[in-house]
């Protein structure tokens, strides 16, 4: 079948619905979504029952490049600055240092057992030297596990960041295959303008985001997920013209935005986290359709090999090289090493090759997407068995409650407090946005002239105006009367 104007919306939607139906169904049998959505491209392309022809790897990548860009940018607002904060370190080191030892011994490896050159090796490692983040925690979530000490956070961080390391890897000895004469020296350079300029960006933009997010003032909350939309492709084009790693910078400004108060954030963060959700799915199906099963069957030999050295030699050598200087008990390093799922990104990744007309771009391509399968197949369905072996996950009775049963707990602390605002408070004639209120207070209604009034961060506060303030503890209710500069109230009406 021939993708046409006329059935393109049919077959797409089909698709996508069989895909979700798909997704579902993985959570009860622990299977990852990504193999299911993967299994539908596949099944949907030219040698599978749909019969839909796809081959070219420039449109692939197209949509590789943006899904990628919703994907990061949801997943650093989704990143808390307070919960990375004690694993930053540790999460940087596997993103940078993890992924460059990964990247290089399974370049040697691949090198020594094939007739490949060391930069056809080294671009090979290089392009399965990612996780996916979002296979690992969907097997977390549909399994109910929860993970000790740092561990979670530790692996949202190396999932979320360790993309534009591999992304420079993959570009750096793409240029070394083409231009055989270049020194490996010459990608030192490139590297550091890569991660600095793309880390200063990230942040750079991330702050001027916010501002033109609270500045500008749109007649309708549904626009500012548009905005934010915009404000992240031009984060990636504008890093990426300036020599930056666009896709570090994307993520930092997500993560900067989702740790600073915007408004609407609420809104903005559900409808990325739809975006992130729709765009993993148009990703595995279109790379899906990309894959041709029969060309995968002869490097399914050489693939089996690399496969097993990824998970058990280099993936844990890439893990506990980045964590020598660290202090984490051995159990906790192992299972780290356990989550290293190959995903999507090595698939996208796979597509440069293609592009560039290198002589063995088909067979690196089906190796990748033999490991990513394999990757996913045998570490995604035993996370939770590596898990409990390891002594790594929470037994039932100690996991967290969710928000729900916390707040109908008898021993909640939930503080809500009626407070009045003067006529010459500083914040009359202010948003709520600029007030810096405490993130874990909210302003829950306002009443206003015998109004209600339900806010959102362009709400401005008035004279007389009533606010109704809910917080999880005494302390931040504290924190709220500092802010609001009504320090006489505070005592009294928290005794």
């Amino acid at each position: 079948m021939s993708i046409t104007i006329e059935n393109i919306l049919l077959i797409g939607s089909l698709l996508l619905f069989i895909s979700i139906l798909a997704g579902k169904t993985s959570y009860r049998f622990g299977v990852p979504t990504l193999v299911l959505f993967l299994t539908v491209g596949i099944l949907s392309g030219s040698e599978g029952i749909g019969g839909i022809y796809f081959n070219d790897p420039q449109l692939a990548q197209f949509i590789g490049i943006v899904a990628l860009n919703f994907i990061l940018f949801s997943g650093g607002l989704d990143t808390s600055w307070k919960t990375i904060k004690p694993v930053m370190w540790q999460g940087i080191s596997l993103s940078i240092l993890g992924v460059l030892f990964t990247a290089v011994s399974v370049g040697t490896f691949v090198w020594f057992i094939t007739d490949f050159t060391i930069y056809e090796g080294l671009l090979l490692g290089a392009i399965v030297s990612s996780t996916d983040a979002a296979a690992v925690f969907s097997i977390l979530r549909s399994k109910n596990l929860a993970l000790k000490s740092n561990l979670r956070p530790t692996l949202e961080l190396e999932s979320g960041s360790n993309d534009p390391m591999a992304y420079f890897l993959t570009i750096a000895f793409l240029g070394l295959v083409v231009n055989q004469d270049q020194s490996i020296y010459s990608i030192i350079p490139l590297f550091f303008q890569q991660i600095l300029i793309g880390a200063a960006l990230g942040f750079i933009f991330g702050k001027l985001s916010r501002i033109v997010i609270n500045k500008i003032k749109l007649d309708f909350e549904g626009l500012y997920p548009v905005l934010a939309i915009a404000l992240m492709f031009i984060v990636f084009s504008a890093t990426d013209v300036l020599g930056g790693n666009g896709f570090l910078a994307v993520y930092l400004s997500g993560v900067y935005l989702g740790n600073h108060n915007i408004i609407h954030k609420k809104t903005i963060m559900r409808m990325f986290d739809g975006l992130a959700w729709l765009m993993q799915i148009v990703l595995f199906l279109t790379l899906g359709l990309l894959v041709y099963p029969s060309h995968i069957v002869p490097v399914i030999g050489v693939g089996i090999f690399i496969s097993v050295f990824l998970i058990f030699v280099a993936r844990p050598l890439g893990v506990f090289l980045s964590l020598i200087f660290f202090k984490m008990k051995m159990r906790r390093r192992w299972y780290i090493s356990w989550v290293g799922l190959r995903g999507a990104v090595p698939i996208v990744f796979a597509t440069y090759p293609l592009l560039a007309g290198i002589e063995k771009a088909d067979m690196i391509f089906n190796i990748v997407f033999f490991v990513s399968l394999t990757s996913v197949l045998i570490q995604g369905t035993t996370l939770s068995v590596v898990a409990r072996w390891l002594h790594v996950a929470l037994p039932m009775k100690a996991k967290q409650k969710s928000p729900v049963d916390a707040f109908m707990a008898d021993d909640a602390k939930s503080f809500l407090r009626e407070i009045n605002i003067p006529e010459h408070n500083h914040s009359v004639g202010k948003r709520i946005v600029d007030l810096k209120f405490p993130k874990k207070a909210i302003i829950a209604m306002i009443s206003r002239d015998d109004q209600f009034i339900t806010p959102n961060g362009n709400t401005v506060i008035e004279a007389n105006d009533m606010l109704v303030v809910l917080t999880e503890d005494q302390e931040t209710m504290v924190g709220v009367y500092d802010c609001l500069n009504i320090q006489a109230e505070v005592q009294e009406n928290l005794d």
